[in-house]
């Protein structure tokens, strides 16, 4: 499968400030979006050069006015795991972060992202024990900017009164669109690496050229040729979780004609009683567990038997791609991920289709 890779493990949240600050964040599937969700307009803009001497100010996600210095050079981001994947491509180096998660380093180790920029790998995870963040580690990396994710606004707090440059960067105020957000991510880089001119206005014209090719082709089908799509986010002989409609899944189902099975599903905690009543035509496994296509054609995990469902008998069960960044999330790959992504649900439709990197649209 192109760019398949197994990932083993699923990240948690928490902070740790030398005496031990830890806010019980969660990042599962199943709950309810926080934040509140702003137009595009009132997200960010740009950064505010008033200052006198060596800073600006920025707006985050979180409508905080954050004071930077003018020329950002070591970054550290905590809890939003596919941001380094993304500043290391928009800078076109992994350079200046000096520290991630071990969950991102995870993804980087596994995927693109360490063999096309090498560098990346050098970034510290020391600051980070398990899901706790540790503020001495996190000091002697002396970063001028720390990353986090808006809806940790515990986080954030300490991140402030411990005296880092503390820059909020939501993943659900647009309402898990992934094209959108993976857009409002490089504007807000934008204004911290200013130098790097229009690369904003270039992401948005690419991944939007994208999206409107497949809405294209995908327009026009009738209710009836729909393909229903289940998503496994995370499954093992314990648990299995997919995805309702306030998670990323919706999205990815929206954008390629396809309807989202678990849609109304009021718990993103599932079983196979509504794998079977479901019956999906078309199967996709994130990289946020190992299992791959083959665990469920051989009824590997546990005592599940997936023998039933339409998507495993027509061998329609499709590993996500695991690029610069577990594609499931929004990242750099998120625009050829979108149409990789048509071309297994309908590839009819897609037969032959690639895409032209000058923006041209699908050829």
């Amino acid at each position: 499968m192109p760019w398949g890779r197994r990932i083993n493990r699923l990240p948690g949240r928490g902070i740790r400030n030398t005496g031990c600050v830890k806010p019980g964040r969660r990042h599962r599937a199943e709950k309810e979006p926080k934040e509140e969700t702003k137009s595009r307009e009132d997200s960010a803009g740009e950064p505010d050069t008033s200052q006198s001497g060596g800073t600006v100010i920025i707006t985050d996600h979180a409508g905080s006015q954050v004071e930077i210095p003018r020329e950002v050079n070591r970054v550290v981001v905590t809890d939003i795991l596919p941001l380094p994947s993304i500043i290391t491509v928009f800078l076109g180096s992994g350079e200046k972060i000096v520290g991630m998660a071990p969950a991102s380093m995870s993804a980087a180790r596994t995927g693109l992202l360490g063999e096309l920029f090498p560098d990346i790998l050098n970034a510290s995870t020391d600051f980070m024990n398990g899901s706790d963040i540790n503020m001495e580690e996190l000091m002697k990396l002396e970063p001028d900017v720390v990353f986090y994710n808006a809806g940790s606004k515990e986080i954030g707090e300490a991140l402030r009164s411990a005296g880092f440059a503390a820059v909020a960067v939501s993943v659900n105020k647009w309402n898990y669109d992934s094209i959108e957000t993976y857009d409002q991510w490089i504007s807000l880089l934008s204004q911290i690496f200013p130098e790097k001119g229009d690369t904003a206005e270039q992401v948005s014209r690419y991944s939007q050229n994208i999206y409107e090719d497949i809405q294209n082709k995908v327009s026009g089908l009738k209710d009836e040729e729909k393909k229903d799509i289940l998503f496994l986010f995370n499954y093992s002989d314990t648990t299995m979780v997919t995805s309702g409609k306030k998670f990323f899944g919706q999205f990815w189902c929206d954008a390629v004609g396809g309807r989202n099975v678990a849609a109304e599903n009021s718990n993103a905690v599932i079983n196979m009683e509504q794998v079977y009543e479901w019956n999906p035509d078309i199967i996709f496994i994130t990289n946020f567990t190992p299992v791959q296509p083959e665990d469920l054609y051989e009824n590997a995990v546990g005592q599940d038997d997936w023998s039933p469902v339409k998507a495993v008998q027509d061998k329609n069960v499709y590993k996500l791609p695991l690029g610069t960044y577990r594609s499931y999330t929004p990242s750099t790959d998120t625009p050829m991920t979108l149409l990789w992504m048509a071309k297994q649900v309908y590839p009819d439709l897609f037969c032959g289709c690639r895409h032209d990197p000058g923006g041209k649209g699908l050829l």
